[in-house]
């Protein structure tokens, strides 16, 4: 007697894996320098996504630095090649570490002799763990120090060495440490895909 299976949801693709991910980047990105005021509010506008408010910038010349950055990434996402990502917020005159954001970015591993297929994980669900971790960014505010010095940020990106680094765009730069002694850090949420896993925290100056 023949029998018919419901059908299955396809799993998530490395390529499909990969925008979604640089997609989180932009608009967290895009959060931080909002909610740690390193660009002015009027710079920013509100749009939908993730089923809640979000701020991007309005600012053409960020927008295109951004875009730039996250094309890249994008590529050595599909290659494996990127393994942390940091966006640092230095104080503009004494070029002085203020916060990191770090995000480490792990590959999934699939079980490699598995009897049963492991369900592909819904969008929904992994657009739920970005939504809070947009949230948790924003009450950051509520426990990190007062900036209340201009800033400038710069973005890092760690990859493994045999990645293709385009020499005119990507230099070899200071990692933007804040001292040990003076360092405190706050783990945020993490999500993944059926591809990635992206692990978040943020490390603060204090001077207590």
């Amino acid at each position: 007697m023949a029998t018919s299976q419901a059908p299955t949801r396809q799993a998530i693709t490395l390529k499909g894996s990969t925008n979604l991910v640089t997609e989180f980047f932009k608009y967290a990105a895009n959060t931080i320098l909002f909610q740690r005021g390193v660009y002015p509010s009027d710079d920013f506008h509100m749009v939908k996504k993730y089923g809640q408010t979000v701020l991007v910038t309005q600012d053409l010349a960020l927008e295109n630095y951004l875009d730039r950055i996250l094309k890249q990434v994008n590529k050595w996402l599909l290659t494996g090649s990127v393994t942390q990502l940091v966006l640092a917020i230095i104080s503009k005159d004494a070029r002085l570490p203020l916060e990191r954001w770090v995000f480490d970015v792990n590959l999934v591993e699939q079980p490699a002799d598995s009897a049963e297929s492991i369900p592909a994980k819904p969008e929904s669900e992994i657009q739920a763990e970005i939504r809070y971790i947009l949230k948790q960014i924003v009450s950051t505010v509520t426990f990190l120090p007062i900036i209340d010095t201009p800033t400038v940020f710069n973005i890092l990106a760690y990859t493994h060495d045999s990645a293709d680094v385009p020499a005119d765009e990507w230099v070899d730069t200071d990692p933007l440490a804040i001292e040990a002694s003076k360092s405190q850090q706050v783990k945020l949420r993490s999500f993944s895909t059926d591809v990635h896993r992206i692990e978040a925290l943020v490390a603060y100056r204090y001077e207590g």
